[in-house]
């Protein structure tokens, strides 16, 4: 997987995520932009994306064209100062972003929340919190925004922001301004709902993960 801001591109996955919601793309622009990023950050020439995306056809290049806006508008790329996609003029195009590789933790089941005595694992990226149905996790609770909080797990660590929530978010006793690193067994509270973080290595045994995520489960408050 790979990250450029908000943004999170796993290309085995074909899935293109913005802070943990997935952004639509047609399958050929998520090629074209698959070989933008695998060739940033060289400028791609229109011949090499004619070769990967049609080989053996013809097409024209104002087709490539309707294609680069597609990608512009699904990262809204309209800063002509600081553009992700570059256009070098009757030569190609470029991707400028920086790119973070991220590696995967998810599926090793190295984190999770429990809630309501259910353990919810997290995904790698951005994870989105609040009473929107389409949130990673969505909490229908008078006291939870509609975009509540999101946390970000990456391979250097879990960090929890607060997303400009009516009723807050707390860590414990302390209500999240910025961001904050969470630690396993931290007690999150998003308004009223308090779920518990966990965290575990990923050599630890299957036995040892089932019990703490018991013993988390029941330490939950009603």
């Amino acid at each position: 997987m790979i990250r450029f801001g908000p943004f999170e591109f796993d290309a085995p996955q074909r899935r293109l995520l913005r802070e943990g919601s997935e952004v639509h793309l047609t399958p050929k622009s998520f090629d074209l932009l698959a070989a933008l990023i695998d060739a940033a950050p060289r400028v791609l020439p229109k011949r090499e994306i004619h070769e990967r995306l049609w080989p053996g056809g013809v097409v024209s290049d104002a087709t490539l064209v309707g294609m680069v806006k597609e990608l512009r508008r699904a990262l809204g790329d309209h800063d002509s100062g600081a553009s992700l996609i570059r256009t070098v003029h009757r030569i190609g195009y470029s991707f400028d972003a920086a790119l973070t590789p991220v590696a995967p933790r998810a599926e090793n089941g190295w984190c999770w929340l429990i809630t309501s005595g259910r353990r919810v694992p997290l995904v790698e990226g951005a994870n989105t919190i609040g009473r929107d149905p389409r949130s990673w996790l969505p909490l229908d609770h008078a006291t939870v925004s509609r975009h509540h909080a999101r946390i970000i797990l990456s391979a250097t660590g879990t960090l929890l922001e607060d997303l400009g929530s009516k009723n807050g978010t707390r860590v414990g006793n302390v209500r999240v301004t910025g961001s904050v690193v969470l630690r396993d067994g931290d007690r999150v509270t998003f308004g009223d709902v308090v779920v518990t973080y966990r965290e575990a290595p990923a050599e630890l045994p299957t036995a040892t993960l089932a019990s703490r995520t018991v013993d988390a489960a029941s330490s939950i408050e009603p």
